[in-house]
């Protein structure tokens, strides 16, 4: 399969290797792919994606959720999502 290439896509292509960390164009397209399929869920494979996994949990919750739940939802091996009770928040480090 042959993407054409356009300037706006080149620079799309430049920001989402840096995001992901990924050298090649090719793995950076398939983090982000397995990422988005993960998180909007609705296939085969993931029937429950983690934004309606996150607002389920939000909306069960009687006290809210905060940050650390938050994020062990939103948490996947492609973007990592942390945060701890001293409100410190990290998304995209390990």
């Amino acid at each position: 399969m042959r993407i054409q290439s356009t300037d706006d896509r080149e620079r799309l292509w430049e920001d989402l290797r840096e995001a992901t960390g990924e050298g090649h164009t090719s793995q950076a397209l398939d983090a982000a792919a397995r990422h988005y399929v993960r998180c909007r869920g609705d296939t085969a494979a993931v029937p429950t994606g983690t934004y309606a996994e996150l607002l389920r949990a939000a909306d069960d919750a009687d006290a809210g959720l905060g940050p650390e739940q938050i994020a062990e939802i939103l948490d996947t091996d492609e973007l990592a999502v942390s945060a701890s009770t001293t409100t410190e928040i990290s998304v995209g480090d390990d």
